[in-house]
């Protein structure tokens, strides 16, 4: 049924394409004005919706700058936060939101990586209000590879590498058919492209496809499952502690086949699951169904993502009798050295 409704809804995808193209188009000619903001800015984006990899990307671009000694900044448009405008989220000591007022995945960055954070919708606005909030050397932007309002100093695609094994496939069509906020086409604005296998072997790039990364450097990325962390206590175990336990697992990211994966490839038991849909927004009503999923089935644990583990840590006091925990995973680049030189050639 579905693929029927994405099919009815191609000529819409033509529409978009249209819309797209000539948005490019102002900007490449130099009718649509981009702006500095007065320091060297890192954009992390993609050209398809959800699922890539942007924010362990973030993370590990972070990681890369502050071991260099850098003082670095994220900024993001805060995607379903219940604010609006620009917000510090973190000076890099304190937590200034909640989870609802910044977002999911800020407040994930913002936990993770220790460094000052802040989310706005106007790029350019965000930028300079967040350099009059906290010096920085650099800012790293997440999802902003179609903000093109901003200047970039270089442009970082993350690309999941079991999207682009779909050749033909609807999903390698323009929204709101397919998946694709841009064409391949686009993808000669990156200066850098990191193609994620995530928990899977890699496979090369289809024929039909090279073309479009002729020019690009073009790295390759994978997950490593750091393991799990108890929600409250944030106390480390190994995957290898969960084998042969009866969990239920709880999951609401856009591709959950790769949290899937882990787990099976690790022999954990997933076939107790409850999925939702990216970005779900946790209430009493989903809290009470975990409840009764977690005693009908005698789990022994709730086994469940980063960010997902964000949202359910609000409820603390209602899952206060269930052992929580979330998987950890950080992005490895097999040409690391070489990507972090172009990384620091940047910043320098």
């Amino acid at each position: 049924m579905l693929k029927v409704i994405r099919k009815i809804a191609s000529p819409l995808s033509a529409v978009f394409y249209l819309i797209i193209w000539v948005r490019n188009y102002l900007f490449d000619k130099g009718i649509f004005a981009i702006k500095k903001c007065g320091v060297k800015v890192i954009s992390v984006g993609n050209i398809t919706v959800g699922g890539s990899g942007k924010t362990p990307a973030v993370i590990y671009v972070t990681g890369i700058l502050k071991n260099a000694g850098k003082k670095i900044g994220i900024l993001s448009r805060g995607y379903r936060r219940k604010s609006k405008g620009y917000l510090l989220v973190s000076d890099g000591k304190d937590i200034k939101c909640s989870v609802d007022e910044c977002g999911d995945e800020m407040y994930y960055l913002t936990t993770d990586t220790h460094v000052p954070t802040s989310v706005c919708e106007r790029r350019v606005k965000g930028a300079r209000r967040f350099l009059k909030d906290v010096p920085l050397d650099a800012i790293i932007l997440d999802d902003a590879f179609q903000h093109r309002w901003i200047h970039r100093d270089l442009d970082l695609i993350m690309m999941d590498q079991r999207f682009l094994q779909k050749v033909d496939d609807i999903d390698q069509s323009m929204l709101p058919s397919g998946t694709m906020r841009e064409p391949f086409a686009s993808l000669k604005r990156a200066d850098a492209i990191i193609i994620n296998r995530k928990f899977s072997q890699p496979r090369p790039i289809p024929e039909k496809l090279i073309k479009y990364f002729e020019g690009i450097d073009v790295f390759h990325g994978f997950y490593n499952a750091e393991g799990f962390f108890d929600v409250k206590s944030e106390q480390k175990y190994s995957v290898s502690d969960f084998l042969g336990q009866k969990s239920l697992i709880v999951c609401g990211i856009a591709r959950p086949n790769s949290f899937l994966g882990v787990l099976e490839q690790n022999n954990i038991d997933f076939t107790n699951k409850m999925i939702f849909t990216d970005h779900k927004d946790y209430t009493l009503k989903e809290i009470e169904k975990i409840r009764k999923q977690f005693y009908d089935t005698n789990a022994y644990s709730v086994l469940t993502t980063q960010k997902d583990a964000v949202k359910l840590s609000k409820f603390s006091k209602e899952l206060d009798d269930i052992d929580i925990y979330y998987l950890k995973i950080e992005l490895k680049i097999e040409e690391e050295e070489l990507f972090i030189n172009k990384i620091l050639k940047i910043i320098n």
